[in-house]
């Protein structure tokens, strides 16, 4: 294998589409990138629902003590740190992705 020919094979990788037993049933995505990315939106869709849960309690059940409100502000907290988490990863691996794309 030359090495013109594994960089047209890496330039594909972003494009290659879920096979087998990768490949969701439904709504799959094309890729492994947008698997990817689609991964880190259940993680941040996971949290904001406690985060509603929550508030609910707070707004609705009358737990606006200082506990419910603390449990409130870790939870915005995590929340927060997987939103930059995610933002963080997809922008490198999307810049990693585009490198192997050039130099192929």
């Amino acid at each position: 294998m030359t090495n013109l020919t594994v960089n047209a094979d890496t330039s594909m990788l972003a494009a290659t589409p879920l096979t087998g037993d990768r490949m969701r049933q439904g709504d799959a995505p094309d890729n492994w990138f947008e698997a990817f990315a689609s991964a880190w939106g259940k993680a941040l869709d996971n949290e904001a629902a406690k985060i509603e849960q929550q508030s609910d309690v707070i707004s609705n059940g009358g737990g606006d003590n200082p506990s419910q409100i603390t449990e409130l502000t870790a939870q915005s907290l995590r929340f927060s740190f997987i939103s930059n988490s995610s933002h963080s990863s997809l922008d490198s691996v999307g810049k990693a992705l585009e490198t192997m794309a050039r130099k192929g």
